[in-house]
């Protein structure tokens, strides 16, 4: 008889299809991914209707996949863990329906997620996870500063007012005619460049720790268009360097002055821009002075959209008791400090 717990984590929040078992909240028994950037990369962006029908094409294979990767059958699965929101809202169905059926059928207890919960439960797959501790959150649709003194509650210190980060690199890289998703080639550039193009920093309030990067992605396109008009040549890289700098600069700073106001003993960086190498560096190198402080980044499977992350935040809700009825439905503006 065994007392380890098996969790199945099923995530169709955006534009992967992702199944994941974790065995006891911190260990990948199986981790599948179906990715659809193939699709979405000729329209420049994620088109919800096609997402969705990617996921009706791909959910049961990918749960079949995992559980044969695993070498489990459903009936060792203890719960079911499924991103219930954020998302887009077909996308979401696609998983909670297939998630409602697997609990249904298999008489199994449902969990629903908060998809940055998943995030930064991603983190916990790595190491145990300390308190109080601080998450920021980098991702397409999200940046924020999450804090929190204990498992499963969550207080967002800041957040972003406009474009999140991962927005932001994305219509810059339109702008430089890079193909989607923009994140990764506006990084590659930025390392072939030198943040020579003075851009803003949008630091707000002085003490405030929420984001705005709408402002930068416009200085950009102003700066792309005066160059134009004037008939001058524009360094991708050197524009793209810069671009990368203002973003995490503001990153970094508020996060160091955030984890030292809160005295956490940990930082965990988040989300699918957490997987920026410029990002990465620079938070590594700023952490080296504060020795007191661990400094959690994932590897690059666990920044980008999965299953396990969902899974590993499913575990810690169902060792608290939280379960989720048969009526749970998709929310797509689900919040991560009530859920």
């Amino acid at each position: 008889m065994t007392n380890d717990l098996y969790v199945m984590g099923i995530e169709t929040s955006c534009d992967e299809t992702a199944v994941s078992i974790i065995k006891n909240g911190t260990e990948i028994i199986s981790n599948v991914v179906a990715s659809q950037i193939e699709s979405h990369k000729r329209f420049g962006g994620v088109v919800p209707e096609i997402a969705s029908r990617h996921h009706v094409e791909q959910v049961t294979v990918v749960i079949e996949e995992a559980l044969d990767q695993g070498n489990m059958t459903i009936s060792s699965i203890d719960a079911i863990a499924v991103t219930e929101g954020p998302g887009l809202v077909g996308a979401l169905l696609i998983g909670v329906n297939a998630a409602k059926a697997l609990a249904f059928a298999h008489d199994i207890p449902l969990v629903g997620v908060h998809h940055i919960a998943g995030h930064i439960y991603a983190n916990r797959l790595i190491t145990e996870m300390e308190f109080p501790l601080l998450s920021l959150v980098v991702s397409g649709g999200h940046t924020e500063l999450v804090l929190m003194r204990e498992h499963g509650i969550f207080e967002v210190i800041g957040e972003t007012r406009d474009d999140a980060a991962g927005e932001a690199y994305d219509k810059v890289a339109r702008q430089l005619q890079l193909p989607y998703p923009g994140g990764p080639h506006i990084d590659r550039l930025a390392h072939e460049g030198e943040p020579t193009i003075s851009l803003p920093r949008a630091w707000l309030e002085q003490d405030s720790f929420d984001f705005s990067f709408s402002g930068l992605k416009s200085a950009v396109i102003n700066t792309l268009h005066n160059a134009k008009q004037k008939g001058e040549e524009i360094s991708p890289e050197n524009l793209a360097a810069s671009f990368q700098a203002s973003v995490i600069e503001v990153l970094v700073t508020k996060t160091i002055k955030a984890a030292k106001l809160y005295n956490v003993k940990q930082v965990l960086l988040a989300g699918g821009v957490a997987a920026n190498k410029g990002l990465r560096r620079e938070l590594e190198n700023a952490f080296m002075d504060l020795p007191d402080i661990e400094l959690i980044i994932p590897p690059l499977s666990l920044c980008t959209d999965n299953a396990a992350m969902i899974a590993a935040a499913g575990t810690i809700r169902f060792q608290q008791g939280k379960r989720s009825g048969l009526e749970m439905n998709a929310n797509p503006g689900l919040d991560l400090e009530t859920f």
